[in-house]
């Protein structure tokens, strides 16, 4: 906005438009507004997808920073902004280093930086690795949920990559309401998978809880099956194990070969972020030349939750939208505001006369 339209407005009676203070929001704030409100940050994400699938965003290509000397690892910056009732930009710069898990510490780290809709300026910084597991937990809840409705819900839940997000996620399915008979576990590391059935046995799971040798054998004895692994490539191509017909949520993307993808019904959060860097549904359409096997998006399962095929298996393939973390993110923000602790950096920008 011009100087004269601020001069306009303030005529008018209006606010003028001021430049906003800067805060941050470390992982320990972040984490007390979001513990416990599972079913509300699932109601926002449903939200805001449908923002997403109205066209009231902007959600471009994510773009990846990547290592010729760590070619594992990659830092990923997903910029985008959020109308309807968040109305605000931003930016999610998450990075990924597996290896990071040998030395005990989370593969992923990340920040997110919210900018003021009017002015663009920047407002806040918050510690976003627990924002990310978060929005992409409440996706595949809510997904779990509208995928579900026009089948048997499933009873026996399988996990395969047992780390953060597939804690987040267990405890997303639990905050929605979700119980089960059976818990199957799978992870190629012993102590992570021995780690995530005590953290079950903790959060009072009284079910029995499985922990398999092998995927395949996770897979066949799993009505709902989550796979939350590092893989770069397919490692999962064994048709039979799918013939029972379960529900995927295939959050890690690249776990599935194309050969699985083409013999199931297959739902995306967006269909041009979902096929590009070599998910598996990229490589399926690298394969057949085309996006037949696509069913549609999340959005348009929940504007018509009847039309999903029963005959074959439901895969879930989510990319992970910027507008989710945004509108997560934004919350936090506003919670913080509301109980009075938000931490300002006093004189963060400090060149604010145009002319000195």
């Amino acid at each position: 906005m011009t100087t004269t339209d601020n001069a306009a407005n303030t005529a008018a009676g209006s606010e003028p438009i001021t430049v906003p203070p800067f805060a941050v929001i470390p992982g320990d704030q972040v984490q007390q507004v979001l513990q416990g409100r599972e079913s509300q940050i699932i109601d926002l994400v449903e939200a805001t997808y449908r923002t997403h699938g109205i066209g009231d965003s902007v959600n471009p290509p994510s773009y990846f920073l990547q290592f010729p000397d760590r070619p594992a690892s990659r830092i990923i910056a997903l910029p985008a902004s959020v109308g309807g009732d968040v109305r605000v930009d931003g930016l999610k710069w998450i990075s990924s280093f597996p290896q990071n898990v040998q030395s005990g510490i989370p593969r992923a780290s990340a920040v997110l930086i919210l900018n003021d809709h009017d002015t663009g300026y920047p407002f806040a910084c918050l510690e976003s690795s627990i924002i990310s597991a978060t929005r992409t937990a409440a996706s595949a809840a809510l997904a779990a949920d509208w995928l579900s409705r026009d089948r048997t819900r499933p009873t026996r839940v399988g996990f395969v990559g047992l780390g953060l997000i597939a804690r987040y996620i267990s405890s997303f399915l639990a905050g929605a309401g979700w119980s089960f008979d059976e818990i199957g576990l799978h992870d190629l590391s012993a102590e992570s998978a021995n780690g995530f059935r005590e953290y079950l046995e903790q959060s009072g799971s009284e079910c029995p809880i499985t922990v398999h040798d092998d995927a395949d054998q996770l897979i066949r004895s799993s009505d709902l099956v989550v796979f939350a692994t590092v893989a770069g490539e397919p490692h999962i191509g064994d048709l039979s194990s799918f013939a029972h017909n379960p529900l995927v949520l295939h959050v890690s993307l690249r776990d599935l070969t194309p050969e699985i993808i083409l013999a199931s019904t297959n739902v995306v959060d967006d269909v041009e972020h979902c096929l590009k860097a070599n998910t598996s549904p990229h490589l399926a359409e690298q394969q057949t030349g085309n996006r037949e096997f696509l069913h549609g998006t999340l959005t348009d399962v929940m504007a018509d939750p009847g039309g999903l095929p029963t005959d074959r298996p439901v895969v879930f393939s989510p990319f992970g939208l910027g507008v989710l973390d945004l509108a997560v993110g934004k919350y936090v923000y506003d919670e913080v505001v509301r109980s009075g602790e938000l931490q300002v950096v006093d004189g963060f920008f400090h060149e604010l006369r145009r002319h000195g």
